[in-house]
């Protein structure tokens, strides 16, 4: 059993890591009660350009067909943007992007998928892709608290020009999902080319009026659409990562009672038997003396 003085150490190293761990906790609950307004404050723009962009790849106007809207007849090329945090200390939130992302490229290959190119948004998302020896074309690192549009143009700005070159066949886009504080789900969504598969494609045939014509404004709407996508991904990865990592350090912080608890037992079982044995040498001492 060891010392008194080392338990006490130990008591005393435990109790400042859970004042660390709490301190963190709601520094993280007041972040992320900014993270979901501002996430939540982003879905409906998102969700209704998101339909519009629906209705708009079902329209029956051929005068002018944006490549956003084309789809590939066999898919060879893909590029996947991942959405991952800056910081570690988040449970298994970014664990579980990345092991998605993991697997689902190693589909694609199987599939017959030759090149794979990957945009990262996110420190952790960034060295993970490149210990995995994967083809990183661009990233954006050290975000924030906030989304800000205009640090992610130029990253994604690489991706999306590759496709619209007709390098990559299919852009694919890995973040987590806000759903809860308790709950943050991992998803990959197809970002390009536009389709309705997530809100259900529009039943019937669509059709719209231009003004001034339809290649301005279907190339303004489409630009748009990829921008506001994003924005909303990284919002709510933000949300997720709050979330997450309250979560996180109040179980940090409970298991750091626990074994503070733990040590205190043992710190009074080695102090009672050391407190033992001085009366019981006390005693013999004593006896030795009257004897």
């Amino acid at each position: 059993m060891p010392g008194s003085k080392e338990i006490r150490t130990k008591i005393k190293s435990v109790q400042n890591t859970r004042k660390i761990t709490k301190a963190m906790e709601m520094v993280a609950a007041s972040k992320m009660r900014k993270a979901q307004e501002r996430m939540r404050a982003a879905r409906p723009y998102s969700e209704k350009i998101r339909r519009l962009v629906a209705n708009l790849s079902q329209a029956n106007n051929t005068d002018y067909r944006h490549p956003f809207i084309t789809k590939s007849a066999n898919v060879r090329r893909i590029g996947l943007i991942v959405v991952t945090t800056d910081k570690g200390l988040c449970g298994g939130l970014n664990t579980n992007i990345l092991r998605q992302a993991v697997t689902r490229m190693r589909q694609s290959e199987q599939n017959g998928v030759t090149e794979i190119r990957v945009t990262c948004i996110g420190n952790k998302g960034l060295g993970f892709m490149q210990r995995l020896g994967a083809n990183v074309v661009s990233h954006a690192i050290q975000m924030g608290d906030t989304p800000h549009l205009e640090k992610l143009i130029g990253p994604i700005k690489v991706i999306i020009d590759a496709y619209q070159a007709g390098e990559l066949d299919e852009v694919h886009i890995a973040y987590t999902r806000f759903v809860n504080t308790m709950r943050q789900e991992p998803v990959i969504e197809p970002l390009l080319p536009l389709s309705g598969d997530r809100l259900g494609a529009p039943e019937g045939n669509w059709d719209y009026l231009y003004e001034p014509d339809a290649q301005s404004v279907i190339d303004e709407l489409l630009v748009r659409y990829v921008d506001a996508i994003i924005y909303q991904a990284v919002a709510e990865n933000m949300a997720s990562e709050q979330s997450a990592r309250m979560v996180a350090m109040k179980a940090a912080t409970d298991n750091a009672g626990s074994v503070i608890k733990e040590l205190q037992l043992v710190y009074n079982k080695a102090r009672q038997a050391a407190i033992t044995k001085e009366i019981s040498e006390i005693v013999g001492g004593a006896a030795a003396i009257a004897g």
